[in-house]
């Protein structure tokens, strides 16, 4: 936590500066204290896959224990979920229709498994540039699937992924 920690609060003072936030992963190895970030770029299919590919490499290459993703997402409010695939027909993505809301989202992958958290991001004050987020409160997830997930390399002695607490 105390390496996430301070990574929360950049990205938390990004955000109260007035700025976007450029979608990063932070991949790291506990016992070195190496940290290598990578940027991820969202902008088409392609770019997630060689993202993906490049933090896989970082991970590889450093013998990583995590990779610490942040960027910026799109959510449904509660009530339009059971709608998302009209949604989704109708304007193409979350992010193109008016249903949008903004957020940060978090992942933590781990040897023991996956924590996400997706706080809302919110105006600052009465600034149309400066926005905020909230209380960081992750969620264990069993089972994730996606190009952004299983970025760690196998390791021989490797369990599968347990609760810590």
């Amino acid at each position: 936590m105390d390496i996430i920690s301070s990574l929360i609060d950049k990205a938390r003072g990004f955000l109260e500066a007035g700025e976007k936030l450029q979608a990063f992963a932070f991949v790291g190895n506990l016992t070195t204290k190496e940290v290598i970030p990578v940027m991820i770029h969202p902008e088409s299919v392609v770019d997630k896959d060689q993202s993906a590919r490049m933090i896989k490499s970082a991970a590889l290459a450093l013998d990583a224990d995590f990779v610490f993703a942040i960027m910026e997402a799109w959510t449904l409010r509660p009530n339009k979920i059971p709608q998302m695939n009209a949604i989704l027909d109708k304007y193409g993505s979350i992010g193109a229709s008016p249903y949008a809301i903004d957020t940060c989202s978090f992942t933590l992958e781990t040897r023991r498994g996956v924590w996400a958290a997706q706080p809302l991001i919110k105006p600052k004050g009465i600034s149309k540039k400066k926005r905020t987020i909230g209380v960081v409160e992750f969620r264990y997830f069993k089972e994730v699937e996606g190009r952004f997930m299983h970025l760690l390399p196998k390791k021989e002695n490797d369990e599968p992924p347990t609760i810590l607490h």
